[in-house]
């Protein structure tokens, strides 16, 4: 762990650390209203004492449902110091989903956005049964009946400072921080624990490599229910005394105005923003000059593009990384130094304090250069699945090795090369999709009799689904029809951006679908 943070094992210690250390320093800039690490503190504390005054205990969960805003990090910081356990949900989720995630999660509070994107929120949580859910409070644009974020601090009052102390101290570094919710290969989402130190330790030396330091300008558009936007952003932010400046949606032009009026100097994102920006028209226009670090990640890069991101966008340094939910986000990450081919073509080396390896179907090592299951090993291994005991076992095996069910190859000098995924999983514009579960939304159709779901290449997202579909007997259904009907009922991520109507699905003996099949078809054959 970096010098800044030694001794320093739960995130309200680390707050109050760099709150001292940066205390004038502007901890977030948003819309022209600015936070210092001093306000933070006391906005965190606030927050934490409005929720011991709701009753929330320690451990336990509390979720946000809201884009890039500041009080998005206030409220989760609140969160971390009250020692409850913060659950971020994806804002492109429909209201079913949500609250699927809330009942699995047992959240008791969830602080929500009002409206976003022409969406009302609240309203999406209609009709659908959360018993355990005690409060709602609407950080921004609250309407008649709803507690409004500013009555919800006005509640600090009922706990005292003396009281909150006691609470946060009593707070210890293998205390669960929050829980991510990934879907599984079932269809049915899955919650990774992990803890305040391991996730202090990772992005600790996550910002050590990648060279985030004190006086940077972290522009955010990874969003804040991702470990990206998360952990890799304004947690990292805060440990290094960065200024964190978050940005609602991506749009290319309005990032490239950014860039030159706010000065960002430290830039993540998918490979997919990066293109954008440099596909815009009016990018020379722009001055980039300020621009310094530029971190993504997946599974292949091409070296064109890290060339074009120095050359035209100016970046000093682009690196590669890789990580995964159960792993707090982070296993790997190139090193300043290492070549274009390197950064383009692998993820870099694994964190120290980490181990990393490939292995065969009978459980043994593969050469190096050979293709395997990657296996992670280490501290920033998550504690397991949220009440799901056997998924746990499943993903952790008996040696404490994280089984990722991503292919890939580890070369001679450690570095990790993801090559595709045991369990079907495409990404599109750097979120993880699951066809298993797209599929499980799409067979509610009452149209449908089967269907399956893989990824197919995309030069703008990456990858997007492609879903093969069988007909009941005598039913008719557009391709248009089920893409339009998705929409109303999933994240727009997860839509099938093609649908092929087919007789029948190709099977192998035991009766399962050979997807390996669909997807050379759909690597093939473009719409």
């Amino acid at each position: 762990m970096s010098n800044a943070l030694t001794g320093v094992s739960t995130i309200p210690d680390m707050l109050a650390r760099s709150a001292q250390r940066y205390a004038q320093v502007t901890a977030i800039e948003e819309a022209g209203n600015k936070l210092s690490y001093a306000d933070l503190y006391r906005a965190s504390q606030t927050a934490a004492r409005a929720l011991m005054a709701l009753g929330v205990q320690r451990g336990d969960r509390v979720a946000i449902w809201a884009p890039n805003i500041h009080e998005w990090i206030v409220a989760a910081l609140g969160i971390h110091c009250a020692g409850a356990v913060l659950v971020p949900i994806n804002t492109r989720l429909k209201g079913g989903e949500a609250a699927d995630i809330l009942r699995r999660s047992g959240a008791r509070v969830l602080f929500c956005v009002g409206d976003f994107l022409d969406i009302r929120y609240p309203h999406m949580l209609d009709g659908h049964a959360i018993p355990q859910l005690e409060h709602r409070v609407i950080l921004r644009g609250a309407r008649a009946g709803e507690t409004r974020w500013e009555d919800f601090l006005a509640q600090a009052d009922g706990t005292s400072e003396a009281q909150w102390r006691a609470r946060a101290g009593a707070i210890t570094g293998d205390m669960p921080s929050d829980v991510l919710f990934t879907s599984g290969t079932t269809g049915q989402p899955k919650g990774g624990i992990t803890a305040h130190a391991q996730n202090l330790r990772a992005f600790a030396q996550w910002s050590d490599i990648v060279g985030l330091r004190e006086g940077d300008r972290y522009l955010i558009v990874n969003p804040f229910f991702h470990a990206f936007g998360y952990k890799a952003g304004w947690l990292a932010a805060l440990m290094r005394g960065a200024t964190i400046l978050p940005h609602l949606v991506f749009d290319a032009e309005a990032v490239l105005r950014r860039i030159e009026v706010d000065r960002v100097s430290f830039l993540p994102g998918s490979p997919t923003l990066y293109l954008s920006l440099l596909a815009h028209p009016l990018v020379g226009r722009f001055d980039l000059s300020s621009l310094r670090v530029a971190v993504t990640g997946a599974a292949s890069v091409a070296p064109e593009l890290i060339r074009r991101m120095q050359q035209q966008l100016g970046f000093q340094t682009v690196l590669t990384a890789y990580g995964l939910t159960e792993c707090c986000g982070l296993a790997t990450v190139c090193h300043p130094g290492d070549d274009v081919e390197t950064i383009a073509t692998t993820c870099g080396r694994a964190l120290p304090g980490t181990e990393l390896r490939c292995i065969d179907e009978a459980g043994n090592d593969v050469a190096a250069g050979a293709v395997g299951e990657v296996l992670i090993r280490g501290y920033n291994v998550m504690q397991g699945y949220l009440d799901d005991e056997g998924a746990t076992r499943d993903a952790i095996d008996s040696e404490g090795w994280l089984h990722t069910g991503d292919v890939g190859s580890i070369d001679e000098r450690g570095n990790l090369r993801i090559t595709g995924r045991l369990k079907d999983m495409y990404i599109v514009g750097g979120f993880n999709c699951y066809p298993a579960e797209v599929e499980n939304l799409i067979t509610e159709h009452p149209a449908i009799a089967q269907v399956a779901v893989v990824g197919m290449p995309d030069e703008r997202q990456g990858e997007v689904g492609r879903a093969y579909v069988v007909l009941r007997e005598g039913m008719r259904l557009g391709a248009g029809e089920l893409i339009d009907w998705c929409r109303e009922r999933m994240a727009n991520y997860k839509v099938p951006r093609v649908v092929d109507v087919v007789d029948a699905l190709p099977l192998n003996a035991s009766g399962k679908v050979m997807k390996n099949m669909l997807r050379d078809l759909s690597g093939k054959v473009q719409p």
